[in-house]
């Protein structure tokens, strides 16, 4: 019952009033990457979401534009060289994310699930697979991201979020709403270049 309705509705709710209440922080963001380097003020990506089809995801942008296209930070040989100095920023305090609660209002993602994989992340998407996750709509945040984030492996993710399709729920969503507001805060788990 949960996952069916009430789920989406919660979604589009919080998703609505946090637009309303962040716009002065959507517009400082924007002004800031625009002061900051040249480039759009938002990344966009072809992302997977709930039963492997793509969406396209919205975030603000952090990085130069001759950055590698689809490649997860990670994976660059570099990561701090291709971050701006707002991107730094917007990063450790998660704010790069904010433009994923329009994702979240059309419906291609949900405020908690599993963070969406680049199409390319097949080690990621088959463990998803394994572990029952893959049909679950992605999330702004969700039980791998409050349980270590950056520093847990793919396969620990993969499991966790397996872990959450079996136990969500309204009462779920709010405990990992509040556990990622005090992770944001505490700018806990964020590691850039980990593996």
């Amino acid at each position: 019952m949960y996952s069916r309705f009430l789920k989406r509705l919660v979604d589009i709710v919080l998703a609505l009033i946090a637009i309303i209440m962040l716009a002065p922080v959507f517009a400082i963001v924007a002004i800031s990457i625009k002061l900051d380097s040249k480039g759009p003020i938002l990344f966009k990506q072809k992302r997977v979401g709930a039963d492997k089809t793509l969406f396209t995801i919205f975030k603000f942008r952090t990085m130069y534009v001759d950055t590698p296209k689809n490649m997860p930070t990670h994976l660059l040989a570099s990561p701090d060289s291709y971050i701006t100095v707002v991107g730094k920023f917007l990063r450790k305090t998660s704010l790069d994310e904010l433009p994923q609660l329009f994702n979240i209002f059309v419906g291609s993602m949900s405020v908690i699930g599993p963070r969406p994989a680049l199409y390319n992340q097949v080690d990621l998407i088959g463990e998803r697979e394994e572990a029952g996750a893959s049909e679950l709509k992605p999330g702004l945040s969700g039980l791998a991201q409050v349980m270590g984030r950056d520093t847990l492996s793919i396969e620990e993710k993969a499991k966790l979020d397996g872990l959450y399709g079996q136990k969500m729920s309204f009462v779920t969503d709010v405990k990992l709403i509040f556990s990622t507001i005090r992770k944001v805060v505490k700018r806990d788990g964020i590691q850039e270049g980990a593996s």
